[in-house]
């Protein structure tokens, strides 16, 4: 009796039509996730062959030498994006407590959200060129600051956009519990709304900086690039994007070998950032 059942239950069309969408959505998860493996596999196959000590703490060789490394470029890579950071991280923060918190919906705020979105979609080198005009024209040097500026336009959008979602997860009754408990609204925002926020707020500044870090575009018209170590804010800068490009196109196999392993290290920073807005997420609770 319970076979004849078991059986009427799987050739129920509702049932095979479940199982046939089961499947097809397997399909399609797989078809997603194969390009991701395929680019790690094969980035990482061309990187691993020159991973060693001495690529993190040694210069790139000349033109058709063999040996060297690209410690430089990372050096330079953190220290762009860290100058983006700084810039983007309190600015989209608080132009995203001003959208969700205090403007309403006011005329000053939908421009703002209108700025944001269509910001979101300006091509990266048009804030290359911005910066270039802004930064490296005026102070006559290409450097660091005015790669970190064009990536930071970059990275706010989307911590505006991520920040201000954050922002409406957080229920309105914890609001009005801290006001009704006599905190203004400033306490309020800074002592619970952002507190109870900050894991998706951390999981978009993670992303805008695994954004920002891949960037070529804007750094050859800012930051350009150097064969030596970082000198100053204010000098031409090393990062590992403008040299996997530089690298890719040149005629040595030594240096095609470093521009490999220069975007693995691109590809493992992306997945560094990645995880740990994975981690920081993971215990979210705003109940």
């Amino acid at each position: 009796m319970t076979t004849e059942i078991n059986l009427k239950k799987k050739s129920n069309p509702r049932t095979v039509f479940g199982l046939f969408m089961t499947g097809l959505t397997g399909l399609f998860l797989g078809l997603t996730i194969l390009p991701l493996f395929a680019v790690l596999f094969y980035v990482s196959g061309r990187g691993l062959t020159r991973l060693s000590f001495d690529l993190f703490t040694k210069l790139p060789p000349p033109p058709g030498l063999s040996g060297g490394g690209i410690g430089n470029a990372i050096q330079g890579t953190i220290i762009v994006v860290g100058i983006a950071a700084m810039i983007a991280v309190p600015t989209g923060i608080m132009v995203a407590v001003y959208l969700s918190e205090f403007s309403g919906d006011n005329q000053l705020s939908r421009w703002v959200k209108f700025s944001t979105d269509v910001l979101s979609g300006v091509p990266s080198i048009i804030a290359g060129i911005f910066s270039y005009g802004l930064i490296v024209a005026t102070t006559g040097t290409f450097s660091a600051v005015a790669g970190g500026i064009a990536l930071s336009i970059l990275m706010l959008p989307t911590i505006i956009r991520t920040t201000t979602e954050a922002f409406q997860i957080v229920p309105q009754d914890v609001r009005a519990a801290s006001v009704g408990i006599g905190a203004s609204n400033y306490q309020t925002v800074l002592r619970i709304v952002i507190p109870a926020a900050l894991p998706a707020i951390l999981t978009g500044v993670t992303l805008a900086v695994a954004r920002a870090s891949g960037e070529t575009a804007p750094l050859i018209f800012t930051a350009l690039n150097s064969p030596f170590w970082f000198k100053g804010i204010w000098e031409p800068t090393p990062t590992l994007a403008v040299l996997v490009y530089n690298f890719a196109i040149v005629p040595f196999n030594a240096q095609k070998d470093l521009a490999w392993s220069g975007a693995l290290m691109l590809v493992f920073l992306v997945l560094l950032t990645s995880v740990t807005a994975r981690l920081a997420t993971r215990q979210r609770n705003y109940k």
